[in-house]
């Protein structure tokens, strides 16, 4: 079994990573772009190629490649039966199958950013016909890079790409936030720098390690009158949580609309 990448851009390039540091998988990459095979190459000691080679029932072809760029890219793919991971969001498994002359052994998968440091968390969505083999191998690759979530509906993907997919720039949002926030009490940009990041790595093994519920270990935090009840009382009164909510819809109608737009 080998699993071909049909693109080498960046989540390509973290789930290699994930499969090269954890061993045992035959890889190989199919991108245009010799700058991107020489990286790959060099860095992970994966094969890489401009052109995808004839595939088995028994391969792997991920789709990396844009969105906008996945019929071209696809055209005249002989599959011959190989279970096919799609990592591009806003297609569906019945757009992709339609470009892949009715191919139907397709999983989706929503990957983020983390997953470039082994710290992931992937939705995946298979559909009814695929079976427990291939749900696995889906979820062994995907555990190379983080943790992995299934979900039980297709529709959900769009929302989890709202939450996971995108949650990644709310935090970095918050954190240069935070920052300029230290900046503008005085401190340098490296000490605000400091402080900021510590305060996120420091509250999230804190709750990850206490097993606390979120609100909880706010309320530890808050003592009523004092400094933390001052600046939360005034992310209450702009509704801060309702705003990181609407964000959340935003992406996902976003999500949505792509994939309207996406749809042959």
């Amino acid at each position: 079994m080998s699993i071909y990448f049909l693109g080498g851009g960046n989540m390509a390039t973290a789930i290699v990573a994930g499969m090269s540091k954890q061993g045992g998988y035959d890889i190989e990459v199919i991108d245009r772009n010799l700058e991107k095979r020489q990286h790959l190459s060099s860095c992970y000691q994966v094969r890489c190629s401009e052109k995808l080679p004839t595939l088995n029932a028994d391969d792997v072809l991920v789709l990396a490649v844009k969105p906008q760029d996945m019929q071209q890219s696809t055209a005249g793919i002989e599959l011959n039966g190989a279970l096919v991971l799609s990592i591009a969001a806003g297609l569906t498994i019945n757009t992709l199958s339609q470009f892949l002359q009715n191919h139907q052994r397709i999983i989706r998968i929503m990957p983020n950013t983390p997953c470039q440091i082994g710290l992931g968390i992937s939705g995946l969505y298979a559909p009814s016909n695929i079976d427990t083999a291939d749900k696995n191998l889906a979820e062994n690759i995907m555990r190379t890079t983080g943790e992995v979530v299934w979900l039980d509906e297709e529709s959900a993907i769009n929302r989890i790409a709202g939450i996971s997919g995108s949650g990644p720039a709310y935090v970095f949002y918050f954190l240069n936030a935070l920052q300029q926030a230290a900046i503008q009490q005085g401190f340098s940009t490296k000490e605000a720098h400091q402080l900021s990041l510590g305060t996120f790595k420091g509250a999230v093994s804190l709750a990850e390690q206490s097993g606390t519920e979120f609100v909880q270990l706010q309320k530890n935090v808050t003592s009523k009158g004092g400094t933390t009840f001052a600046a939360t009382s005034v992310f209450d009164q702009h509704q801060l949580s309702q705003v990181v909510a609407d964000g959340v819809a935003a992406s996902v109608a976003r999500a949505e609309e792509m994939q309207q737009q996406l749809a042959p």
